[in-house]
């Protein structure tokens, strides 16, 4: 067959690489799974909810049939959450497939696309999957430089998008600067505010950007269940955007995206505040000693206002990998960040507290 079959703009995309699965690091370096730490994929150290696991177990029942595909009793959850129709609402295969529906309903080909330098790699995915072009704009201190996004808008970009706080960095954009930003966003420009981390911010930090979306048709805000809720297995997300939008965005959505356990999933996990709130705590917690032990070791570190802190661990250009390796021989799995340009750094998710224990004596004797 030959090698040039398909665009070459497809044949041209790096595919995304993810967090090493514990099984995959235990047959390589011969480890006992059970004592492998997974610190690679921003999940919930917590697993999911009990009340989501009870959820599944009354859906089991009705598996031989499709899902809702309108899914009615979540949307419905989402709608009294968030105070908005439920005819604003989408539903996604987690807020990953949330990114792509949006690139695919608002960019035509040969089209641009703006979004931050050491933002979240699907934003390059979708851009490049679709033949338009990369307006990346430099990044300041490792986040977005939002003035110099909305110079950067050219008279053929239909998107914009930005995450707030930022993976990997940690980086956060106050809700001052976003409305600003909004404001200066032609109408005909769509703006996706990735938010798949929100739920970790502080009270002094909160806002509601789902409020804007009454007042900027233009803009989608995605969110996730990945996080915070601990669904990241069942692939979970949602945008909120107003009707126009909505509309173009469940046109290209595929039909029973979001299946039926992940549903009943869903609704149980939004209305269990307990849990959503002790994993805030464990985030809170997890992040000091993570800083703490960044200061002693003397290692540079991104403020981070995530779930993960993203910490320099050599100057040269090769250290990221060195020290990965020699966390990943002593069973610890964190995330390599060059890919991103930052190969001297890795991002590191905030887990339990004997998990982070373990972690920072594995990164101590891998510096040593």
């Amino acid at each position: 067959m030959s090698k040039n079959i398909g665009p070459e703009y497809v044949r041209a995309i790096a595919p995304y690489q993810s967090g090493k699965p514990i099984a995959e690091v235990a047959r390589e370096f011969g480890l006992d799974e059970a004592a492998i730490v997974k610190l690679a994929s921003n999940e919930n150290p917590y697993g999911m909810p009990e009340s989501a696991k009870q959820a599944m177990i009354a859906a089991i029942d009705d598996l031989g049939r499709y899902p809702d595909a309108n899914g009615f009793d979540l949307k419905a959850v989402l709608s009294k959450r968030y105070d908005v129709p439920a005819d604003w609402i989408t539903l996604g295969n987690g807020s990953n497939d949330i990114l792509e529906i949006a690139a695919h309903a608002f960019v035509q080909h040969g089209q641009s696309v703006v979004y931050s330098q050491y933002s979240f790699a699907v934003y390059a995915l979708a851009t490049q999957g679709l033949g338009a072009r990369h307006l990346v704009v430099p990044a300041q201190a490792y986040g977005h430089d939002l003035d110099a996004m909305a110079a950067a808008i050219a008279d053929d970009t239909r998107l914009i998008f930005i995450a707030n706080p930022n993976n990997p960095t940690g980086t956060f954009l106050t809700a001052a600067q976003l409305e600003a930003f909004l404001q200066k966003v032609p109408a005909h420009v769509v703006v996706v505010l990735d938010e798949a981390y929100n739920e970790f911010l502080s009270a002094d930090d909160q806002y509601e950007s789902t409020a804007w979306v009454r007042q900027y048709p233009n803009l989608v805000v995605s969110r996730t269940l990945s996080k915070a809720y601990g669904l990241a297995g069942l692939r979970i997300g949602f945008a909120i955007a107003q009707p126009v939008l909505t509309d173009l965005m469940n046109r290209i959505r595929q039909p029973f995206n979001v299946n039926s356990l992940a549903q009943a999933a869903a609704i149980a996990a939004l209305n269990d505040k307990a849990f959503l709130e002790q994993s805030a705590r464990n985030n809170a917690a997890g992040y000091q000693q993570f800083t703490e032990a960044f200061a002693q070791l003397g290692l540079e570190y991104v403020p981070s206002h995530g779930n993960f802190v993203l910490v320099k661990v050599g100057d040269d250009e090769g250290a990221g990998a060195r020290v990965n390796l020699a966390l990943l021989k002593q069973g610890v799995i964190v995330r390599p960040v060059g890919s991103y340009g930052l190969p001297q750094w890795l991002r590191i998710s905030i887990g339990l507290p004997q998990e982070n224990a373990i972690f920072i004596a594995a990164l101590t004797k891998a510096l040593a």
